[in-house]
């Protein structure tokens, strides 16, 4: 099983690459995020690989981060996503944005991506909600939408929308142009910043901050 290459890129084309290792070529598939941070052809590379094997096929898929690689493991484990769907969810959104969106409930960032309509991006976040819990959060939400009023309590109340404040908050902040996943972390913090707040409070705070 294969789970790294070191070697030199000999040519990227469409969603792949050629990397020359010792003189045999491996034909990786990667995210346009993964391909766009690989050094110019022909130059040494190290990229994290997925090996898939199918009865006809071996494929390898590349990743130039761990983060995008627990991605492409967690989309897969979805009913109707395969590994090109995974790539291609994964060259229009990156993981930060991806967790946002799960727990925002925002389809945006699934949709945007070939071969994922509606009814596709409603079972992913139906799907994926209990699983992203064991993802790590991205950089700067596991301290600023998740330490108000302690630990697991406050996630919890963040993610259901407690009154129906949060949501209320997320649609009348879309209708403004914003999206969920955009708006989600910042309501979800001035919730629990501002005990018992109104509609009105969190959503002139959040506007103050989107506006930046």
């Amino acid at each position: 099983m294969i789970g790294q290459l070191t070697g030199l890129v000999s040519h990227i084309e469409g969603g792949h690459c050629l990397i020359d290792v010792n003189g045999v070529g491996y034909v990786v598939s990667a995210s346009s995020h993964t391909l766009g941070l690989l050094p110019r052809p022909p130059e040494v590379a190290r990229v994290l690989v997925e090996t898939i094997v199918r009865e006809d096929a071996i494929q390898l898929f590349g990743f130039a981060e761990a983060d995008e690689q627990a991605w492409f493991r967690l989309l897969t484990t979805v009913q109707g996503v395969g590994t090109r769907v995974a790539l291609a969810i994964l060259s229009v959104s990156r993981p930060s944005l991806l967790w946002k969106a799960v727990h925002a409930e925002d389809k945006t960032a699934f949709t945007q991506a070939a071969g994922v309509g509606p009814k596709l991006a409603a079972r992913l976040l139906t799907e994926l909600k209990g699983k992203v819990a064991k993802m790590p959060a991205p950089a700067g939400m596991s301290g600023a939408s998740m330490t108000t009023g302690g630990g697991e309590a406050a996630l919890s109340t963040s993610l259901h929308g407690s009154a129906g404040l949060e949501q209320d908050a997320l649609m009348a902040l879309e209708g403004l142009g914003f999206r969920r996943a955009e708006s989600w972390p910042i309501v979800s913090r001035l919730i629990g910043e501002n005990d018992g707040a109104g509609l009105d409070v969190i959503i002139r705070l959040a506007l103050k901050e989107l506006a930046r």
